[in-house]
């Protein structure tokens, strides 16, 4: 692995797990093995990570979005693969998923990675209509009357029993959390 994937992968696991504020080039200079300033010279500055990891993370997840809906059949299959890798997003509940961690952080962040927190929301809100447009024709999750709201409320809902789960070090307020939406997949 070349130094700035190092460094990619070492701050993402540091902001999943501590939130981006909470860590420093000295943490990622120690957990790589190399001099702070030669982390000036792949990310001048911690805003450049942040973007960079921003948009890294969106198209892994974009691409694994797509991966689900490419794989299962329906849009209940689809929703459950959805919460699945929130869920394993996690770690067992030692982290969240960056864009959560982001979104805590938000206030933080200059325009640019504010940008791209609200392009990754985007997008998977674009995802998540595309997802409950389908089940309305195949029938497989109940009581669909507005595709987008209920994108909305499915990407409110996956966030915050993220947020709920990391705070209580427990699972399984995740599954409570989205419980009621988990049992309109039929």
């Amino acid at each position: 692995m070349d130094t700035k994937t190092a460094l990619l992968e070492s701050a993402e696991r540091l902001a999943r797990q501590r939130g981006f504020d909470a860590f420093s080039y000295a943490d990622l200079s120690k957990e790589v093995g190399i001099r702070k300033a030669s982390i000036h010279h792949h990310f001048p500055t911690k805003a450049d990570l942040a973007a960079e990891l921003m948009i890294r993370y969106r198209e892994s997840f974009m691409a694994s979005l797509d991966d689900i809906a490419r794989t299962e059949p329906t849009a209940g299959a689809q929703l459950t693969a959805y919460f699945a890798r929130y869920k394993a997003a996690m770690n067992g509940g030692a982290q969240v998923c960056l864009c959560v961690s982001f979104s805590v952080s938000v206030s933080s962040f200059d325009a640019p990675v504010v940008r791209q927190i609200n392009r990754f929301h985007a997008e998977s809100l674009a995802w998540l209509e595309r997802l409950f447009e389908l089940a309305q024709r195949d029938g497989s999750i109940v009581g669909v009357v507005d595709p987008a709201e209920d994108a909305q409320a499915c990407l409110a809902v996956v966030e915050g029993a993220q947020l709920v789960a990391r705070a209580s070090g427990d699972l399984a307020d995740f599954d409570a959390a989205i419980r009621t939406t988990v049992r309109r997949v039929v």
